[in-house]
């Protein structure tokens, strides 16, 4: 009886097959982080056209797919230590659902046939772009992962690379700005989600990820914080630079979304005060109030780029 309850609870379960697993594994509840790509052409105003809709969507399509390859081979080196984590060995590379040679084979195709789709359908720019992203996310996943301050750096320009990857798909100037806003709100919410991981794995053991010792709770917190005000620092610049052109708007949009930026960072940093500031978009599509700010934010942005 003992032998058969072993075999039972040793036995990966098997809901889905293969293709679902792999599916699984390329992580579609994060392909939403690659709807950054209109960033910029929405902040500019020329999201609404044909053109500008069939670019974006080939180039948040080639986003995804390297996103998928980079998770496809991390799993697949990380299965062992994927299977002492308490939530992480339920991936289905580290269930035993998708076989480590499977996952290997299906995030080297992608990883071949996106920049090879990007160089072929998209500007040179953003070919480059995807191909420089890709090969950044795989050394991450091979050695720079284990790097003080350089882990961070990596994901944080995994974020700029996509918002930036919009602009140059229609041949938008990027505001620096811009720039600087995306850059060190995406710090703020990597240093974040990695304080609440430490926070959360103190004292346990299974961590996967080695840097988590590494790091202090003070230390990440201090990233965070810092990010934060940098990031408020540059919205304020970018919603103030007129470019010597005022408005006529009903009421100046722009720069009243400051009030909603700075209290979509408050709300945020409450989450990150507590540990509890995991992937961002669990945290922005699970707090009401925090997507109600977003929308609000949205809203005046958007008048402000019609000039109403």
């Amino acid at each position: 009886m003992r032998e058969r309850s072993d075999r039972r609870q040793a036995a990966p379960p098997d809901d889905g097959g293969l293709l679902v697993g792999l599916l699984l594994t390329a992580r579609p509840k994060q392909w939403i982080k690659n709807v950054l790509v209109i960033a910029a052409p929405a902040a500019a105003g020329e999201l609404f056209s044909v053109r500008a809709l069939t670019r974006l969507a080939l180039v948040f399509v080639l986003f995804t797919a390297c996103a998928a390859a980079v998770y496809l081979v991390n799993d697949a080196r990380d299965a062992e230590a994927d299977r002492a984590h308490p939530v992480k060995c339920r991936r289905p590379v580290a269930a035993g659902r998708v076989p480590v040679p499977a996952a290997y084979a299906a995030g080297t195709a992608l990883g071949v046939l996106a920049p090879f789709a990007a160089a072929r359908l998209c500007p040179p720019e953003v070919a480059a772009l995807l191909t420089a992203y890709l090969a950044m996310q795989l050394a991450y996943c091979v050695s720079l992962k284990h790097v003080l301050v350089v882990d961070l750096v990596v994901v944080t320009t995994g974020f700029l690379m996509r918002a930036a990857a919009g602009g140059l798909a229609l041949g938008i100037p990027l505001s620096r700005w811009f720039l600087i806003t995306t850059g060190f709100g995406a710090l703020f919410m990597v240093a974040a989600k990695r304080y609440s991981e430490a926070v959360q794995m103190a004292g346990k053991a299974g961590a996967t990820r080695a840097l988590l010792t590494e790091y202090s709770t003070g230390y990440l917190r201090f990233v965070w914080q810092l990010a934060a005000g940098v990031a408020v620092l540059g919205y304020c610049l970018w919603a103030l630079e007129e470019g010597g052109v005022p408005h006529t708007s009903v009421l100046p949009w722009r720069q009243l979304s400051v009030v909603a930026f700075v209290l979509a960072v408050l709300r945020y940093a409450v989450f990150a005060d507590r540990g509890t500031a995991g992937e961002p978009e669990d945290v922005v599509l699970g707090d009401r109030a925090l997507a109600l700010i977003g929308l609000v934010w949205a809203a005046m942005y958007a008048l402000a780029v019609v000039d109403w």
